[in-house]
């Protein structure tokens, strides 16, 4: 396990680097263009990144950002 200090502005900064990234990848998962393993991808890393914010974030705005863990399939 790897651990890390930051300071009140390191920390606010760094909540709003990971909610910028997670409103980018929600963004992505809704484009229909996008083939559907791309969007697996960004999936799993949507899973990571909110891990990460979870550990920062206060539980009222965790609820923002969860996902189900279902997602729409593409239909050919």
């Amino acid at each position: 396990m790897l651990g890390m200090l930051f300071n009140e502005k390191e920390c606010r900064e760094l909540d709003y680097v990971l909610r910028r990234e997670l409103d980018e990848m929600l963004l992505d998962l809704g484009d229909k263009r996008l083939d559907q393993d791309i969007r697996q991808v960004i999936a799993k890393r949507y899973k990571t990144v909110f891990q990460m914010y979870a550990r920062v974030a206060p539980p009222k705005e965790l609820s923002k950002y969860a996902r189900n863990n279902k997602f729409p399939q593409l239909k050919y």
